[in-house]
């Protein structure tokens, strides 16, 4: 693994470790290439304020300490600027809008919520409603469809524990609908040391079907997370049995 491009920063309220303690893990590591996609800031204009997320006024701080390690670790490793992306339909624009103020290099698509968060459920939480599930799906289709991400990160996240048939469909034609937009899918390493639901078996066999590009994203929240050669090996071993294309660099 030479590349990452999903790695936090303790803007967002669950993360610890400097920038340049990751920065420097990364080199020791060997990673030739190094995003910081910090979960994106979002200028809610009703109030709420979310506790998994920079606020809209931190943002400028966070692009200006990325870019200045970025001109300073130049000769060791290339550093980029992204944001991890939820998209919340009524706020969307208004968010873009405060990114083109800043060169961010990518977005990455990562739904945890369906509507907007503070009106919507959290997919992560185990489910057998079949409308949690289909919700999850057009709202990450319709995100797609603005053209604005780099990938999608762990698409299997949404914990649907209802009738395998329905998952299937569902998952199926999402993977289709990310196919026909031409970027990758996520398996993500938080997943995978943390013991969470994701990866999830049958979702990779379906990607596998659907020869879906695939990348690997360590999702790091330390810096003790930043090298992890067992959940690489888990991760490969995904792609070898479901013959998925892995793409090692998209930047």
């Amino acid at each position: 693994m030479t590349a990452n491009y999903h790695s936090h920063t303790t803007r967002c309220h669950h993360a610890s470790g400097t920038q340049r303690e990751f920065v420097e893990k990364a080199i020791e590591a060997g990673f030739k290439k190094f995003g910081f996609s910090d979960h994106t800031p979002y200028p809610y204009n009703n109030g709420y304020v979310s506790s998994i997320r920079m606020l809209p006024e931190e943002l400028e701080g966070y692009v200006k300490e990325t870019l200045d390690l970025k001109q300073e670790y130049k000769d060791d490793i290339d550093i980029k600027l992204g944001l991890e992306v939820e998209y919340y339909p009524k706020h969307f624009e208004d968010l873009m809008k405060l990114c083109e103020q800043y060169p961010i290099e990518y977005f990455l698509l990562a739904q945890h919520h369906t509507d907007n968060e503070y009106d919507g459920t959290y997919v992560g939480f185990e489910t057998d409603d079949e409308e949690v599930l289909k919700k999850y799906c057009a709202q990450i289709n319709e995100a797609l469809d603005t053209g604005r991400f780099l990938y999608l990160a762990h698409p299997d996240l949404v914990n649907f524990v209802g009738d395998k048939t329905v998952y299937e469909r569902y998952m199926r034609q999402l993977c289709k609908d990310v196919k026909a937009h031409n970027i990758p899918i996520e398996i993500n390493f938080l997943g995978i040391w943390d013991h969470r639901n994701y990866p999830k078996r049958d979702f990779w066999r379906i990607a596998g079907e659907e020869k879906m590009d695939t990348v690997l994203g360590i999702d790091a929240h330390r810096v003790d997370k930043i090298w992890l050669p067992d959940c690489e090996e888990y991760a490969m071993k995904i792609v070898r049995e479901n013959d998925l294309n892995l793409i090692t660099e998209i930047l």
